[in-house]
């Protein structure tokens, strides 16, 4: 069994990066889940690092190039799994040191500096600790680490091979 080209796996992670925005669309619109600030840094995160992989099939780098979009898509792993962690911590918080409800995140963005705005979100809120939505036993927002991790840790092997 030979292993796909470069392109054709940079264009299976855009096609995975599309098809959990998707999902994520369908579950705000059909399954009537609200996102909270945390779920929508998470799909801020997807969508870059969907993007990363969208260029780099268009692109099909070599040389310098691919170590550019291998380093791309560490920053955007990174920033996904940085947002999917912090949301699965306070989900498995005890009841009692669940923080408060806060303000919605166009509030947030609409009232307060951004620097601002992102030590609100991370501190994280009531919200972001429920979890209305499970697949065998786990929340979106562990899917979410599960894949941003892997397609990073693909993307990242499949455009530094030789």
């Amino acid at each position: 069994m030979t292993i796909p080209s470069k392109r054709v796996l940079n264009l299976a992670g855009f096609l995975l990066c599309a098809g959990m925005m998707a999902y994520a669309l369908y579950a705000e619109h059909k399954l009537l889940l609200e996102p909270c600030p945390l779920c929508i840094m998470q799909r801020i995160a997807v969508i870059s690092l969907g993007i990363v992989f969208l260029l780099a099939a268009l692109h099909n780098p070599g040389g310098v190039g691919r170590y550019v979009y291998a380093v791309l898509l560490g920053i955007a792993t990174l920033g996904g799994a940085i947002v999917a962690g912090r949301h699965v911590w306070l989900q498995l918080l005890p009841a009692d040191q669940v923080p408060a409800c806060g303000p919605g995140l166009d509030y947030m963005l609409d009232n307060f500096p951004f620097q601002q705005v992102i030590d609100m979100v991370f501190t994280g809120s009531g919200e972001c600790a429920s979890s209305d939505w499970s697949l065998l036993g786990l929340s979106m927002p562990a899917w979410v680490l599960i894949a941003v991790l892997a397609m990073g840790a693909v993307g990242i092997w499949n455009n530094i091979r030789r």
